[in-house]
């Protein structure tokens, strides 16, 4: 009795069941915000990686947002006679969005 009385306080009673339709982002229930061109760079990132340590030519920048924990690393290689970048990779930890922009 206890149970069923918490329930519908909590309103666990009443809650109507999500069923999932094409605009659903991996079946969470919730409709997609995000441009379908973003979900692919989300979903399948390009350049991920890094370059080595001791490799000449590289360039690395690291920043992150404590506050929501997204955190990315961008390595840029660049050419030593023209000064153009050649390369370019990047390693991000944190939300979809962060792990799509970071895409190039």
């Amino acid at each position: 009795m206890m149970k069923h009385v918490t329930s519908r306080i909590l309103g666990q009673g009443l809650r109507v069941p999500v069923t999932p339709t094409p605009a659903v982002v991996g079946g969470s229930g919730l409709p997609r915000m995000y441009h379908e061109r973003v979900v692919d760079h989300y979903n399948h990132p390009r350049n991920v990686g890094s370059f080595e340590k001791n490799e000449e030519n590289v360039g690395t920048g690291l920043v992150g947002a404590p506050a929501c924990g997204d955190v990315m690393k961008l390595q840029i290689k660049v050419d030593d006679e023209t000064g153009k970048v050649v390369d370019a990779v990047f390693k991000t930890f944190g939300c979809g969005s962060a792990i799509a922009s970071s895409s190039v």
